[in-house]
């Protein structure tokens, strides 16, 4: 792509040719550079809309997840007549619709070690829009082997985080994080939500931060954790050191290539279907238990607040985080039958309670989604 400006990319940008930062010479080298956005959700969508808008000439979106209803609260990229559609391509439609003059590449791939190189070889910047520690793990790793700054931002109910992690001149991801928490101890917005708009406000300063670093203007987020909560509006910044003894930024480095990420943050999906499948039961099962008037203590492992959304008649509600500390109040002996909204959080308690001596326990397979599909359409699936 040639770097001068054609007379519409002048018009386009003129708000930008008119800062001093930026000029004729930094809309050209805007044109010249390229930016690869991992995840085309709710941090990808503002992030993506802007560098296009922005005039970044290269931009490539990794995704290979499809629209859904769902995700229309915040992944503003997306339209209604998106939904059931490839997330990449839906993105890519609308970024060349906002401008035409850019090279919009899309991978509708599941990012992984053995396509990492191959995709982010010729870009000049990676954008963290993940929402998994294995892939945040992977994100940073190949910014580190290909020497390129990492935009990294990562968003839950009312909370935010941004930082750049450029091992060349700070720290890295692996710096402040060197091991990933254990899988059920990780809150999902899907879990947990998230104020639509809070992915806005992150992805937009990841936006920022990308642009200040091709221009090569400002000061920063290199070495610095900026901390944003919606709910009170305040935002906080914590400083980063490069730890010396980092696996894969340090001197001596024990990482020198792209390794197993699932794995080293064991969420193998294969292996973890297996681990607990022996210990499901399906909503048809549960129902003809019910209507058998089987003796079951049917936990509910929710927050209180669900419970205007849908229920179940006889479950108990007692909320992940208050279990370990109210099981007495549960029946060693009974069948426990636990459930969820999907399925994750009874798996966590699943392993709470058989690590307390439950014996005849199971969860309820798709939670209580897939009950209302299946067995009671009169409830709302959320």
């Amino acid at each position: 792509m040639e770097n001068g400006l054609t007379r519409e990319e002048f018009i386009r940008y003129s708000r930008h040719l008119l800062i001093p930062e930026v000029g004729l010479k930094g809309q050209e080298k805007l044109k010249s550079s390229s930016v690869l956005i991992i995840g085309t959700g709710g941090l990808g969508s503002p992030v993506s809309l802007y560098l296009a808008a922005a005039g970044v000439g290269k931009i490539g979106l990794v995704d290979y997840d499809r629209v859904e209803t769902s995700n229309l609260q915040r992944q503003v990229i997306h339209g209604s007549k998106s939904i059931g559609k490839s997330k990449v391509f839906s993105a890519q439609k609308r970024m060349m619709e906002l401008n035409p003059d850019i090279q919009v590449d899309a991978y509708e791939e599941r990012f992984s070690s053995e396509n990492a190189l191959r995709i982010a070889k010729n870009y000049n910047i990676l954008i963290d829009g993940s929402d998994n520690f294995p892939t945040r793990y992977l994100t940073n790793d190949l910014c580190v082997l290909l020497g390129i700054p990492n935009v990294y931002g990562s968003v839950y109910r009312f909370d935010g985080q941004v930082s750049v992690f450029y091992a060349k001149e700070g720290p890295c991801y692996r710096c402040l994080f060197p091991e990933p928490p254990p899988p059920e101890m990780v809150p999902s917005c899907a879990d947990g939500g998230i104020l639509g708009i809070l992915p806005g406000t992150i992805g937009t300063i990841q936006a920022t931060e990308a642009i200040k670093l091709l221009l090569g203007i400002g000061s920063n987020l290199i070495g610095r954790l900026l901390l944003y909560d919606a709910l009170e509006m305040t935002f906080d910044t914590v400083k980063l050191k490069k730890n010396p003894n980092c696996r894969v930024c340090s001197q001596e480095p024990k990482i020198t290539q792209l390794i197993d990420y699932e794995k080293f943050c064991g969420v193998s999906g294969t292996e973890n279907d297996d681990k607990y499948g022996q210990w499901e039961i399906s909503p048809l099962e549960l129902k003809l238990l019910l209507e058998e008037g089987k003796i079951i203590q049917l936990l509910d492992v929710r927050e209180p607040h669900e419970l205007d959304i849908s229920s179940i008649k006889t479950a108990k509600l007692i909320p992940l985080g208050q279990l370990a500390g109210r099981i007495n109040e549960l029946d060693l002996t009974q069948r426990t039958i636990i459930f969820c909204k999907t399925g994750s959080r009874s798996r966590r308690a699943l392993e709470i309670l058989r690590s307390s001596g439950f014996k005849n326990v199971k969860q309820l397979k798709g939670g209580i989604n897939e009950w209302a599909k299946l067995i009671d359409p009169s409830l709302p699936v959320y």
